[in-house]
């Protein structure tokens, strides 16, 4: 593990309550996320409805993949190997023949089970030095932006299959 380096002797009364808020935002955008796949097909899971690689399958194993980079790499300083995570953003979009709804789902349950693990032993005013020098919180508000924004392309594609199927 990174060295971790405290910035203060303790958590103050205030990270409490916004340590609670920041573990149940994130635990709402991951359900939201592996929910975008509710009764689909693994057709409908991977249909491309954009120019880019971007499809609810894909989505989901990319958000596996930002778990892997901040809440794993950036406080470990372990590879993308070591993770077991692709080596790049782009290629984490990647579906394989092998990639189902289910493997998809069951490989971002781990993944986040595995976040859980590892943040719940740091302080948010802790700095982990695993892909730079960072404040936990600072990783928090990262993995955050980055579910969020997928959340709302999730909804987005999501609402274009379902239109189609009608």
């Amino acid at each position: 593990m990174a060295p971790v380096t405290s910035a203060a002797p303790g958590p103050g009364p205030w990270t409490t309550d916004l340590r609670t808020r920041l573990d149940e935002l994130l635990e709402e955008y991951r359900e939201a996320l592996r929910a975008s796949l509710d009764g689909l097909t693994e057709e409908q899971a991977r249909e491309r409805l954009v120019p880019s690689r971007t499809t609810l399958l894909g989505l989901l194993k990319h958000v596996t993949y930002v778990e892997g980079v901040w809440f794993d790499q950036a406080v470990t300083g372990r590879t993308y190997a070591e993770i077991g995570i692709a080596t790049s953003p782009d290629r984490s979009f990647t579906l394989t023949t092998a990639d189902t709804v289910a493997s998809v789902r069951a490989a971002h349950a781990e993944r986040c089970e595995a976040s859980r693990r590892t943040m719940a032993t740091l302080d948010l005013g802790d700095v982990v030095g695993g892909r730079g020098e960072r404040t936990v919180w600072a990783l928090y508000l990262q993995v955050l932006r980055e579910l969020a924004q997928h959340a709302g392309h999730a909804d987005i594609l999501r609402e274009q299959l379902l239109a189609a199927a009608d």
